[in-house]
């Protein structure tokens, strides 16, 4: 959350002349309910199940960017699998950036609801904590505090046509 997946996302696949999918977007049409709804109907588990299957089922297509939900990298081996298929991008920044990103949203994001400042930063320590290792698996990590976005996408092509 707040790391600059959507943000990024579409722009850098225009720029390799790809296609934008983001994962969350494909949960919310499949059971036309936001991810909230979805998660809190049906559970995690069902949730993360159908993330998985999300991703088994576009692997198939060329010239992709994927936008995954903050948690699909840590379950049911997910980042192995996108490594496997793809180039997996962690776009890496710091507690208190994510939190400078993330403090206008809250309203809009069910699990940042009601945080205040001191409880949003503890929030994102604690995620980090418990989801950096599967997200430093990545093919490709990009430590984005303090850079434009237009720079992350650039340095971000680049990488990707070398590849």
């Amino acid at each position: 959350m707040g790391s600059g997946k959507t943000t990024i996302g579409p722009p850098l696949a225009k720029e390799l002349g790809y296609k934008f999918i983001d994962q969350d977007e494909l949960i919310e049409k499949h059971y036309n309910m936001s991810i909230g709804e979805v998660f809190a109907r049906f559970g995690e588990s069902q949730f993360r199940e159908t993330e998985h299957n999300v991703l088994t089922e576009v692997v198939n297509e060329d010239n992709l960017v994927i936008s995954t939900g903050g948690g699909a990298p840590c379950f049911l081996n997910n980042m192995t699998f996108m490594n496997d298929h793809g180039i997996a991008v962690y776009l890496k920044a710091e507690p208190e950036t994510l939190m400078n990103r993330l403090q206008k949203q809250t309203d809009h994001r069910p699990l940042l609801k009601g945080k205040t400042n001191a409880e949003l930063l503890q929030f994102i320590i604690d995620k980090l904590a418990e989801r950096e290792s599967y997200y430093l698996k990545a093919k490709l990590v990009i430590q984005t505090d303090q850079m434009e976005v237009e720079k992350i996408i650039g340095n971000l092509a680049l990488l990707l046509s070398q590849d």
